[in-house]
């Protein structure tokens, strides 16, 4: 029995590669080799800066066209969206500040552009049974003005429209996977269903949240010492009220939030075995079809890669005419092979401070990571976005991507969980 997914945002596929274990795809045809239990019934992804389509050409090269989208999801009509038994997403992290209307008879309204409402639209008309988002961890204390706001936002939308919510910042890194990045996942579920009804049967829910919540036996964690911070979202009337008076702080990195109540707290993760970035490129080199020398970093590049990575205090001017200094810490140089890599952005390969750069003993010189090495950091099939694009198109799909590990690590537990309601 398949279980019918929505997947918004989709970018090259990770929650698709993830859900599904998807290891690696049809030289032939270009076509994943799928098999899970997750049904991929409608995909959107549209790239609003550029003409070209890369990350959407490259999911239709993958898992083919019949079903996907490359329209402005502002634009989509959410009826249009088949019915769906889970939604999930990587957004981005925006304002989402929301106001009335003019008129005042139509409620509040987010801005335009924002995709967190077109999210909200779709669990308005759809009802899916459940939601597994993700996003950057700032989002438990965005904006830096009124920490805490937008998430405040968020969670009350998703008790406007009936659902309960888990969340866990989750760091990569620290289970078992080889990259070291921190991300948000957030799951909702519909208040009406049983795996709902059960959680709210807990009549202690600090308990439940710091032993059994959702993602603990999935992503082990250490409370030892752990401060339970509650919060109360019903003193604000609606979404406006949050937007213009919510002052209770930011999100811990793990909670949940029912019926207007937020129950959180912070913890230590219990880490799993290291999968470092070493192993990444040895693994790598068996599908490197390329001379790697031309990734070699050398002379006066080298010196300002060096430069790049290491501590400094600069002065400089405020507008207003002040002085003060800008400083930097020290980074390793090069990556360190025995731990897992550092968080890869959509910049990575360029000469800057956050991208890696690697000794490979084979070539006895530094070296940026390849294409294929960035898209196994994010444990993706290798080559999975040899698709056409330039190398600089591919880098920056793997940065704007996921770990799709952890999806597979979720997915055994959340299926259990639907196919039960179904």
């Amino acid at each position: 029995m398949k279980i019918k997914v929505v997947e918004l945002f989709a970018g090259v596929g990770g929650f698709r590669v993830g859900l599904n274990n998807i290891k690696s795809f049809n030289k032939n045809t270009g076509r994943a080799n799928e098999d899970g239990d997750w049904d991929f019934v409608w995909a959107n992804q549209w790239e609003p800066s550029t003409r070209a389509q890369h990350a959407y050409n490259c999911y239709v090269t993958r898992f083919g066209e019949e079903h996907t989208s490359n329209e402005d999801i502002n634009k989509v009509n959410k009826k249009d969206i088949p019915d769906h038994d889970l939604l999930v997403g990587g957004f981005p992290c925006q304002d989402y500040s929301v106001a009335r209307t003019l008129s005042n008879e139509k409620g509040i309204q987010g801005k335009k552009g924002v995709l967190w409402w077109d999210i909200a639209e779709v669990l308005k008309e759809k009802q899916p049974n459940f939601v597994l988002l993700e996003n950057v961890d700032r989002l438990l204390k965005s904006p830096a003005n009124q920490r805490g706001r937008d998430f405040a936002v968020m969670l009350n939308t998703f008790d406007e429209l009936g659902y309960i919510v888990q969340w866990r910042m989750i760091n990569a890194g620290e289970y078992g996977m080889p990259q070291r990045r921190r991300r948000v996942f957030i799951l909702a579920s519909r208040k009406d269903h049983n795996y709902s009804k059960e959680v709210l049967a807990n009549e202690n829910m600090e308990d439940y949240i710091i032993n059994d919540g959702f993602f603990n036996d999935i992503f082990p964690i250490s409370v030892e010492g752990y401060k339970i911070e509650n919060k109360d979202l019903t003193k604000y009337k609606d979404s406006v009220h949050i937007t213009e008076k919510y002052n209770q702080g930011k999100f811990s990195n793990s909670g949940i939030f029912y019926n207007g109540k937020v129950c959180n707290f912070d913890f230590k993760e219990v880490p799993e075995k290291v999968y470092p970035l070493g192993r990444v490129i040895k693994e790598s080199s068996k599908h490197n079809d390329e001379d790697l020398s031309s990734y070699i970093i050398e002379g006066e590049t080298l010196e300002k890669w060096e430069y790049l990575k290491g501590s400094k205090r600069i002065p400089r001017v405020k507008p207003n005419g002040e002085e003060y200094f800008y400083s930097e810490g020290q980074m390793a140089f090069p990556d360190p092979l025995d731990l897992p890599g550092r968080t890869m952005l959509t910049s990575e390969a360029t000469t800057n401070r956050s991208s890696h750069i690697v000794f490979d003993e084979k070539l006895n010189a530094h070296r940026t990571i390849t294409e294929v090495e960035a898209e196994m950091l994010q444990m993706f099939p290798p080559n999975w976005t040899n698709t056409g694009m330039t190398k600089r198109q591919r880098y920056f799909m793997m940065g704007n991507a996921l770990v799709t590990g952890i999806l597979g690590k979720i997915e055994e537990k959340l299926k259990r969980i639907i196919k039960d309601l179904k």
